[in-house]
This record gives structure tokens, C-alpha cells and sequence, in this order.
């Protein structure tokens, strides 16, 4: 019986994952490009004595360095931008869940396994914003402006259980999948080969990290909750003794 619930959480878990990754608007804001009065990090009331060199989101005209068409370079730049948002959403949310981490099953494997997460993520920031800089196109680096661009958000603020957060670094990972999908193939489109490269190292890896989440969200455990105190069978499992000294 405890089995059968467990796999019904387990697929339930799963169930709104992919519903909610079926219902996600899988386009990217290409529209969004210069200062824009609406959004955040855009607009200040300090005093300006800075020199303005470029505008955030555009792309440089006289090229870079590398020998794309600068509506190409914008193009591709822009959509790395928005992974680039998306991987500090996910990072900011992977590090508050590796902050959180309690219980048996979780205090210490998932607490190092978030670790992992964390730092691949990092690494993968970097990759990307590495490369829309050499697109010649400016980066985002406001953390909410970053917020606003992404494709994925940040779950709603509190303490959930670890399920709970684990199924939503899931659903981010999905999305993070299909998205960068979408960017590889526009990217052999338009011969931009480098940036193929670049998001296919990281895909391949995100989707590690996805099935890091998938597996540790099934239904096996080696933690039996309470049951064992009133189920009549003297902490002894269903296929055999826990003790191997119990005949």
C-alpha cells in the first residue's frame, strides 16, 4: 500500500511537470532590445556621469571579431540573453533549495547533489555571456531585469517540501532543454556554428542535471516513514528481513 502511494506522488510529481512544460510560451522576447522606460534596471534617478558606449540588448555594427552579419549576431545574441536570464533564475533557485535541504533522505545527499547543480550553472553563465559579449551584443546583468527577460520564474517566495522543490527545478531544467533546442536549430540556420557549439556542450549537461532531478524524484527509498511501528510486522520489510540475523 505505502508503494502504491508513493508512486502515485511520483507520478502526480511527474503529471505536473509535463503539464506544466506542455503549457509553457516558448518564444523568445526579440523584441526587446535598447533601454526600454518599462524595464527594471533600465531607468535610474542617480545622477548620470557615466559614458554610454552601447545600449543594453543591441548589438555592435561594426562587428566583433567574428564574421556573422550584425542582424545575425543580434539575433543569436539575444537568444543566448535570455538563457543567460534564465540560468540565473535557476541558479538562485537551486541555491535556496541547497540552503533548505532537511531530512533524511535530503540533509546531506541532496544538499551536496544542489551543490553540483549550482556550480555547473555557474559554469554555464559564464559560457553563455561569454558568448553574447563576443556576438558584440550587451549581456543582461540585472538581477531582476534578469527576472523579467526569462523564460523560466523563480518559484513564489517561502519554505515548500523537498519534493515540491525539486519537481520546480525540474520543470525549470525542461524548459531550459526545449528552449536551447530551439536556439541550436536557428543557430545551424544561420551558420552560426560557434554558438552551436557552446549550447550543445550545455544542453548535454543540462540534461544531466535533469535526470539527476528526475531520478531522485522516483518512487524507491531506503526511508519507510513511520509505517513500521503499526503495521504489525516488527520492522521487518515485505520481501524480507531487515536484520539479516531475523530468520
Amino acid at each position: 500500500m505505502q508503494n502504491e502511494n508513493n508512486s502515485e506522488i511520483m507520478n502526480e510529481d511527474f503529471k505536473m511537470v509535463q503539464q506544466n512544460v506542455n503549457e509553457f510560451q516558448d518564444g523568445f522576447k526579440l523584441s526587446k532590445s535598447g533601454f526600454d522606460a518599462t524595464m527594471p534596471g533600465h531607468t535610474t534617478n542617480h545622477p548620470q556621469h557615466m559614458i554610454l558606449r552601447q545600449e543594453p540588448r543591441t548589438v555592435r555594427s561594426e562587428g566583433s571579431g567574428i564574421s556573422l552579419p550584425a542582424d545575425v549576431r543580434l539575433e543569436m545574441g539575444l537568444m543566448l540573453d535570455e538563457h543567460l536570464c534564465a540560468l540565473n533564475v535557476a541558479l538562485h533557485q537551486y541555491t535556496k533549495h541547497h540552503w533548505l535541504t532537511e531530512g533524511a533522505e535530503s540533509f546531506i545527499s541532496l544538499h551536496h547533489l544542489l551543490d553540483e547543480h549550482i556550480d555547473v550553472t555557474q559554469d554555464h553563465i559564464d559560457k553563455v555571456g561569454e558568448r553574447v559579449a563576443r556576438l558584440g551584443v550587451v549581456p543582461t546583468a540585472h538581477p531582476v531585469t534578469q527576472h523579467e527577460i526569462s523564460y523560466i520564474k523563480h518559484e513564489v517566495e517561502g519554505r515548500y517540501t523537498m519534493r515540491d522543490f525539486l519537481r520546480n527545478d525540474l520543470e525549470h531544467e525542461l524548459k531550459i532543454q526545449l528552449m536551447m533546442r530551439k536556439t541550436i536549430e536557428r543557430a545551424h540556420q544561420l551558420k552560426d556554428f560557434g554558438t552551436v557549439q557552446v549550447l550543445e556542450d550545455v544542453l548535454l549537461k543540462r540534461e544531466d542535471l535533469g535526470y539527476h532531478l528526475w531520478s531522485v524524484l522516483e518512487d524507491d527509498s531506503l526511508v519507510r516513514g513511520m509505517s513500521h511501528f503499526f503495521d504489525g510486522k516488527d520492522d521487518i520489510s515485505k520481501t524480507r528481513p531487515i536484520n539479516p540475523k531475523i530468520q
